[in-house]
């Protein structure tokens, strides 16, 4: 499978999600869903991104200017995880501080369980593809930042699922869900933070 290829699929698994996502987090009143379809639209955005570049970097390969094409891409990712953290700890504090706690665990739980297998297999997919020999930095540093959000993906469906498992036993803890929610927001802004360091590193390097 191509590098092409494996965006492609891990890209239409994140489409087939989303909607998923979305209906069954407002429907069940799960921030925890509703945060991570903010982070797989960031996700099919940074993939759509990162596919771009590929193909402007190998049909203008006469022009050293587009060999820079996957670092911006990173960057621009970069930019809408930052959002979206920002989005999910304000609702997270707004759910916490008026305890608005109410949330249906059944459907939140499967519905998590299916996001984290789907975007387990993703990870999988596209870290068959992270030691290519003729790979630039940049190059590098892109399917790095596609491989961490889908990674972040995995273990965020993961945690819901366990929240929702929590209170669905326990008929309590509602409050689970917004703090969840705050936990994934801070570790995926944490990582984009870091990648932003990379992204500035490599910007910086290549105009020394």
């Amino acid at each position: 499978m191509t590098r092409e290829q494996r965006l492609w699929t891990v890209l239409w698994l994140n489409v087939a999600l989303l909607g998923l996502l979305v209906v069954v987090g407002l429907r069940a009143g799960s921030l925890g869903l509703i945060a991570a379809a903010g982070d797989y639209i960031a996700d099919i955005g940074a993939i759509a991104l990162a596919l771009f570049a590929i193909w402007l970097k190998s049909s203008r390969s006469h022009d050293g200017r587009f060999a820079r094409a996957p670092v911006y891409a990173a960057l621009v990712n970069v930019v809408l995880l930052l959002v979206v953290v920002v989005a999910v700890l304000i609702e997270a504090s707004h759910r916490l501080m008026t305890k608005s706690f109410e949330m249906a665990p059944t459907p939140v739980i499967w519905t998590a369980v299916v996001a984290a297998v789907f975007m387990t297999i993703g990870a999988l997919i596209l870290g068959g593809d992270m030691d290519v020999a003729d790979d630039t930095t940049a190059d590098r540093l892109n399917m790095r930042a596609v491989l961490l959000d889908t990674i972040a993906d995995a273990v965020s469906a993961g945690a819901v699922a366990m929240c929702g498992i929590i209170m669905l036993v326990t008929g309590g803890f509602g409050w689970l869900d917004a703090v969840v929610a705050a936990v994934i927001a801070l570790v995926v802004g944490y990582h984009a933070i870091e990648l932003a360091r990379d992204v500035s590193v490599s910007i910086k390097n290549a105009g020394d």
